[in-house]
C-alpha cells in the first residue's frame, strides 16, 4: 500500500527499529520518537538529494567516488529508514548501490527493498529482494523471504511465487503445506462483477469507504484541501489522513462531492476508518493517541486508538477514548454489528495469533463494553488481518496471507450463531496482484465499495465502486462409464482453476449429472472426477462468455487393464518406455505407474512381478545389467507410491533374451524398432 496505510493499517510490528512497528501506526518523526535519538535537519538533507539526483551519470559517479561519501550517505539513508521516511530512504539507497562502490549487503540489500516495498514502488522492490535472495538465499530472514513472494505476486511473477513458496514450506515443516495454505487453499467462486473507480479518487491515497446515512460515503484521505499550509507525513511525504464525505448517485457506484466530513473529528494528525451505529448517531473511528497533545508508550510510540463521538443536534460532540485501548500497543478498524451490539476491530495487542488480529466486544446497554475476544484460527492467522466488516452474516476482512493473489486480499468468513468460519478469497476481480482492503457491501448482498493500489488508478489507493450481475458462466456434465455407457452416481467431483487451486467440489446427482455455477468467464479450468472402482479422470474445460458449457466424462474400471494372455494374468497399461541406455521414470511412464498403484490398491491381495526388457543394442551382459536396473527402477517408484514391497515377488530383467520383433544384433533397424523393446510388464501371481 502506498502508504499512509501500511504504517496505519498493516499492523506491521514496527517497534524502535524499523521492522518493528504496529500495523496501526502512522509513524512521523513527531508521531515517534526514539529515546536519545537526535533531530534530523530534513529539508536541507533532502535538498543534498535532490542535487544529487540532478547530476548527470558521469558526474554522479565522478561524485560517489570521492573518499567517504558513500559512507556518509549510507548513514544518511539508515537515518531516514529509521525514522520510517521509506520513500526518502529509498531514493539514497537507490544512489549508493547502483553508483558506488559500497558492498552489496545482506543488510544494505534488506532496507532498500523495504524502502521501496514501504513506500509502494513493487518494481523497484523486487530489484532489490530478487538480488538479495539470489545472493544470501541461505540468511535470508522469514519476513523478508515473505515480502519477497508479494512484490512476486505484485509485478506479476505469480509462477515463481507460487515455487519458492513451496519450496520454502517443505524446507520449513517438511509437509509442503503450512498453516495458511490448509486453512486458505480455496477461493471463493466469483460472481460477475462492474467495477468502477470512483470520481472523488485523488493523486493520495484515498480509502476505507463507510456507508453513512442512506446516500452518503464516508472514506479517509490524505487530500490536504488546507489552502496555506500542507503539514506533511514523512512516510511517503502526503499530508496527513481526515476524513472525508462524499455523495453516491442513484445507483450506487460512484461518488462525487467530497467535502471535510466534520472539524470536531479531524485533527492535524490521522483519523481514518470509521463505523456508525444503525441509527448513524454514533461514530467509532480510529485516530492516533492525542489529546492536548501526542502521547506515547514506553517504547516512545504513538500508538493509534479507537474513538467515539455523537451526533447531537447536529454536530458531533468531542470525541472520547473507548476504554479497552492502551499506550502500548494499537486499537483500529472498527466495524458494527447490523443490530448495533456488537463492536469488531483490528489490535496488535499480546496474546493474538499474528501480527494483527481481528477481535470483538459486546457494546453494553450502560454504554460500557465487554473485554475484547479473539475470532480465532477460522478468521485469524500468524499473517495480518485487518479491516473488518460485519453484516448479518458474515464478516469481511484483509489479509495478507501466503495463498493469495497479491498483498493484501480481501476474504469472506460466513457466521452462523456467532460461529465463524475459514475466511474464503474473494477471487478476481475484487482482488487483484497488490493491495486491496476495507471492502463493504449493502444489506442487499449487491454491491459496495472496496480500495486497491492496483495498476490503472488514479493515486497511491482508490476507492473502486463494484455491482454484482448476474452470472450465467458454469460447467455441467454427466459422469459416465466408458465401456457400456452407464451413469456413475455419486462420483466426487472436483473443480480447479488455472492455478491448480481447487475452487468446488461436489458430487454427481442420481443421473450421473454435476454443476459448477459462477465461474470466471473464458478462463480454463479443470475437472477431476473420483470414483472407487474406477480410474481417476481429468478434463480441461474452458469457460465461454456469460453462458454454461456442458460435456461428458467416461471414467475407466480399475479392472479393465487386467487382462489374460495365454492363460497368464497381466496388468496391461500403456508399455513403460525408457530412454536409450537409462533406467529412470520419464513422466509419462509414472502416469501408468499411477495405474497400477491404483488397480492394487483396490485389489489389497494382489501380488505381481515385474520383468524388464531392452533392445539388442550394446552387449548383451550390459543389457542384462541395463534391464535389471529398469525393473528395479520401476519396483522402487511403485513402493514409494505405497504398495508394499512383498506384494512385488521379483522385479528380473532379461535383457535382449525376449525381444518383440527381429532387431536382432546385426539387424538394421529404425529407432522407434528398437523403442519397442524397452519395456517393462506386469504378470499378476495372485489376485
Amino acid at each position: 500500500m502506498k502508504r499512509p496505510i501500511i504504517i496505519l493499517f498493516l499492523l506491521l510490528a514496527f517497534g524502535l527499529k524499523a521492522q518493528s512497528v504496529s500495523f496501526l501506526q502512522f509513524e512521523d518523526e513527531e508521531l515517534y520518537e526514539a529515546p536519545n535519538t537526535p533531530k534530523t535537519n530534513y529539508s536541507s538533507r533532502t535538498a543534498f538529494i535532490k542535487n544529487l539526483e540532478g547530476l548527470n551519470n558521469r558526474a554522479l559517479v565522478k561524485f560517489m567516488a570521492k573518499k567517504g561519501v558513500t559512507e556518509k550517505l549510507i548513514k544518511q539513508a539508515n537515518e531516514f529508514y529509521d525514522k520510517m521516511w521509506y520513500a526518502e530512504a529509498a531514493r539514497v539507497f537507490d544512489i549508493v548501490l547502483e553508483k558506488s562502490e559500497a558492498q552489496h549487503s545482506i543488510n544494505l540489500l534488506s532496507r532498500a527493498g523495504d524502502s521501496h516495498y514501504y513506500s509502494g514502488n513493487m518494481e523497484r522492490a523486487y530489484k532489490w529482494y530478487h538480488e538479495l535472495y539470489e545472493t544470501f538465499k541461505s540468511e535470508i530472514s522469514e519476513d523478508r523471504f515473505f515480502k519477497y513472494t508479494h512484490v512476486l505476486k505484485g509485478t506479476g511473477r505469480y509462477r515463481r511465487a507460487a515455487k519458492l513458496t513451496k519450496l520454502y514450506r517443505q524446507k520449513r515443516d517438511g509437509t509442503g503445506l503450512g498453516e495458511e495454505g490448509r486453512v486458505n487453499a480455496e477461493r471463493d467462486v466469483p460472481q460477475l462483477v462492474e467495477i468502477k473507480n470512483v470520481a472523488i479518487n485523488s493523486k493520495y491515497s484515498d480509502f476505507s469507504p463507510m456507508f453513512h446515512n442512506e446516500s452518503e460515503v464516508v472514506f479517509a484521505s490524505s487530500l490536504d484541501s488546507s489552502f496555506l499550509t500542507t503539514r506533511k507525513y514523512r512516510w511517503n511525504n502526503q499530508p496527513f489522513l481526515d476524513l472525508y464525505v462524499a455523495k453516491a448517485d442513484e445507483d450506487g457506484v460512484d461518488l462525487s462531492g467530497a467535502k471535510k466530513f466534520s472539524n470536531k473529528i479531524n485533527t492535524k494528525y490521522h483519523e481514518a476508518s470509521v463505523a456508525f451505529s444503525p441509527d448513524q448517531t454514533i461514530i467509532y473511528f480510529t485516530r492516533n493517541n492525542y489529546g492536548k497533545k501526542l502521547k506515547r508508550g514506553k517504547n516512545g510510540i504513538n500508538h493509534l486508538k479507537i474513538y467515539r463521538s455523537e451526533l447531537v443536534d447536529g454536530e458531533w460532540t468531542k470525541a472520547v477514548e473507548l476504554p479497552f485501548n492502551s499506550e502500548n500497543h494499537s486499537n483500529g478498524h472498527p466495524s458494527v454489528s447490523p443490530d448495533g451490539k456488537k463492536l469488531y476491530f483490528v489490535s496488535d495487542r499480546p496474546g493474538g495469533f499474528g501480527g494483527t488480529d481481528v477481535y470483538v466486544v459486546d457494546i453494553l446497554e450502560n454504554g460500557g463494553y465487554s473485554d475484547p475476544l479473539n475470532l480465532g484460527r477460522t478468521v485469524n492467522t500468524s499473517k495480518k488481518e485487518m479491516f473488518p466488516y460485519i453484516t448479518k452474516d458474515a464478516l469481511y476482512f484483509s489479509s495478507d496471507r501466503t495463498m493469495g493473489l497479491g498483498g493484501l486480499d480481501i476474504y469472506k468468513s460466513d457466521v452462523v450463531e456467532g460461529v465463524f468460519s475459514v475466511g474464503i478469497n474473494l477471487g478476481e476481480p475484487i482482488n487483484s496482484n497488490r493491495d486491496d482492503f476495507s471492502y463493504i457491501i449493502d444489506e442487499g448482498g449487491e454491491k459496495g465499495y472496496f480500495a486497491s493500489n492496483r495498476k490503472g488508478g488514479k493515486g497511491d489507493d482508490d476507492i473502486y465502486s463494484f455491482k454484482n450481475i448476474l452470472n450465467l458462466n458454469a460447467i455441467s456434465g454427466i459422469i459416465e462409464d466408458e465401456a457400456d455407457g452407464t451413469i456413475i452416481p455419486d462420483a466426487e467431483v472436483f473443480l480447479f482453476d488455472k492455478d491448480e487451486v481447487r475452487v468446488a467440489q461436489t458430487r454427481t446427482q442420481p443421473d450421473g449429472s454435476f454443476v459448477f455455477k459462477n465461474l470466471r468467464p473464458v478462463s480454463r479450468y479443470t475437472v477431476k472426477t473420483v470414483k472407487k472402482g474406477y480410474f481417476d479422470s481429468t478434463s480441461e474445460i474452458r469457460t465461454k462468455n456469460n453462458e454454461r458449457v456442458s460435456f461428458t466424462q467416461p471414467m475407466k474400471r480399475l479392472e479393465e487393464i487386467i487382462a489374460e494372455d495365454e492363460g497368464v494374468l497381466k496388468l496391461e497399461v500403456e508399455t513403460i518406455y525408457f530412454d536409450f541406455d537409462k533406467f529412470n521414470i520419464k513422466p509419462r511412464s509414472a502416469q501408468e505407474l499411477d495405474k497400477l498403484v491404483a488397480v492394487m490398491t483396490e485389489y489389497p491381495k494382489m501380488v505381481i512381478k515385474i520383468e524388464s526388457h531392452t533392445d539388442a543394442i550394446g552387449t548383451r551382459a550390459y543389457n542384462k545389467y541395463l534391464s535389471d536396473k529398469r525393473a528395479k527402477s520401476t519396483r522402487d517408484y511403485l513402493v514409494a507410491n505405497g504398495i508394499e514391497a512383498e506384494r512385488i515377488q521379483s522385479a528380473n530383467g532379461y535383457g535382449e533374451e525376449q525381444l518383440l520383433n527381429n532387431c536382432r544384433d546385426g539387424t538394421r533397424c529404425s529407432r522407434d524398432k528398437h523403442r519397442q523393446n524397452r519395456r517393462s510388464e506386469f504378470i499378476i501371481v495372485e489376485m
